[in-house]
């Protein structure tokens, strides 16, 4: 099952997406400009064999709904994401709002 849902933080809207697979639940929260998403997301992959791509994105490991992805701290977080002010250690919903 996929669900798609809007998020509204600080005035914006972002889209939440939750995808139900077997033994795990991938979740997903994007802008325009980027996303936040659980500890599937592979920073390192983004950073260097994707790096032409500019991708900006941050994770959030431990994480199994959308609520506590919004509110966990970024365990990383690509180069692009850095440039935009999203760093370690900043919970989701800031991360989001750097990338609108």
């Amino acid at each position: 099952m996929i669900d798609l849902s809007p998020v509204e933080i600080g005035g914006h809207t972002f889209l939440a997406v939750t995808v139900l697979l077997p033994k795990t639940t991938l979740l997903v929260v994007t802008s325009n400009k980027g996303y936040i998403m659980c500890g599937a997301l592979d920073v390192g992959l983004l950073n260097e064999k994707l790096a032409d791509r500019n991708i900006i994105a941050a994770r959030a490991v431990g994480v199994k709904t959308i609520e506590q992805l919004l509110n966990a701290p970024m365990e990383s977080v690509t180069y692009e994401a850095e440039k935009l002010g999203v760093n370690k250690g900043m919970i989701g919903k800031d991360a989001l709002l750097k990338m609108i």
